[in-house]
């Protein structure tokens, strides 16, 4: 994993966002997700992570040691890129994705704020959580996974209500993976990983951007095209 400072060649409107992600699976959905949104005309990278991690309990757990895990690491990460050029010049901005799974929508945000609070210097930076999972966002668009998987099965997928606590991942193991997601989670978490990023890499090329159901979904989309379409607000740089 290259933690290594972003190398960008962006002058005045031309932005790049640098997008951390928990997993693999959710860097192969938005390396195809996100020049449906952003364009041509600016850049991005995602890097992704083995695994959300926790929040560091102190200021050494961030800074001096890397886990490759996003919370335990993202002090270090969101210090570094604060002392670059492109991030003091508002040209570039970090996106960070992460799964609510089971945790309160409020309380994660507020904690998220509070770490980005206690770093010294950081870049213009922005949250988006996933609810339940990442795997809510393909269902969101029941149309593009039928599209991928012609035979999954319409009474799960009618059965999902968006962004709602109840398993998302293994809703869509049930509805997509022959023996439903018991069979998956017998095989371990590796074939689960591999079996996600399988879904991301069949689904997310016929997702419709425009017509998601999924509410953090589309919170993520309007975040980018934010920044996209206006002005970033030098002032208000954590949302």
């Amino acid at each position: 994993m290259d933690y290594g400072t972003a190398i960008i060649w962006m002058h005045g409107e031309f932005m790049h966002f640098e997008i951390l992600v928990e997993d693999k699976s959710g860097k192969v959905a938005l390396d195809i997700l996100v020049p449906k949104i952003i364009g041509k005309e600016h850049k991005f990278r995602v890097i992704a992570f083995k695994g959300i991690g926790h929040f560091p309990k102190n200021e050494r757990d961030g800074v001096a040691l890397l886990t490759h895990k996003l919370l335990n690491d993202l002090p270090h990460l969101l210090i570094a890129y604060g002392k670059t050029k492109q991030y003091q010049k508002k040209e570039a901005v970090v996106i960070v994705i992460c799964d609510l799974d089971g945790k309160c929508l409020k309380n994660f945000h507020n904690d998220l704020i509070a770490l980005l609070n206690s770093c010294n210097i950081h870049p213009e930076t922005r949250f988006c959580i996933a609810v339940e999972e990442g795997e809510a966002w393909f269902l969101g668009d029941i149309a593009a996974i039928k599209h991928a998987y012609p035979n999954a099965k319409d009474a799960i997928l009618k059965s999902y209500s968006n962004d709602s606590i109840c398993g998302t991942w293994e809703k869509l193991a049930d509805a997509l993976y022959r023996g439903g997601s018991e069979s998956l989670k017998i095989q371990g978490w590796q074939a689960v990983g591999k079996e996600k990023s399988i879904w991301a890499e069949k689904i997310s090329p016929h997702m419709t951007i425009e017509d998601n159901k999924s509410p953090s979904f589309n919170y993520f989309v309007r975040k980018i095209r934010e920044i996209t379409s206006t002005e970033v607000n030098t002032e208000a740089n954590i949302q």
